[in-house]
């Protein structure tokens, strides 16, 4: 079964030693990813912009792959601060509302104070054509 690394290019992977997302057969482990934009390191400091970076990111990862936000079957969100949840809501189903994966939030301390949000996704690529696309 062929092992595929995906690099979005971030200094943090080669500084902790990680990949953006790993695919191993039909399915693809997407790493906690902020709202950083790595073309310039720059992080916006509203919540919601920050998760539809996030989404974005996680977006370019899973396309190197040949998979797609409509192939996510697993979210998990972290967020510093409960309370800024709410104000993804928009951003999120509008991504996720048809798709539908099974999701959890947590709230931890992020890395860097400027994340205010992080999401980690698993997707289950399914053939061209396939039903739910």
């Amino acid at each position: 079964m062929q092992r595929t690394l995906v690099s979005s290019g971030s200094p943090f992977e080669a500084q902790i030693g990680y990949s953006r997302a790993v695919a191993q057969g039909d399915w693809v482990f997407v790493s906690g990813t902020t709202g950083f934009d790595y073309a310039t390191m720059t992080i916006s400091e509203h919540v919601e912009e920050q998760a539809a970076q996030c989404l974005r990111n996680i977006e370019r990862a899973l396309r190197e792959v040949g998979a797609g936000l409509h192939d996510v079957v697993r979210v998990l969100y972290i967020l510093p601060d409960p309370a800024d949840f709410e104000a993804c809501h928009p951003v999120l189903r509008s991504h996720f509302d048809a798709v539908r994966p099974a999701a959890t939030m947590i709230s931890a301390r992020l890395l860097d104070p400027r994340m205010r949000i992080e999401i980690e996704v698993t997707a289950l690529r399914r053939p061209a054509g396939a039903a739910g696309r």
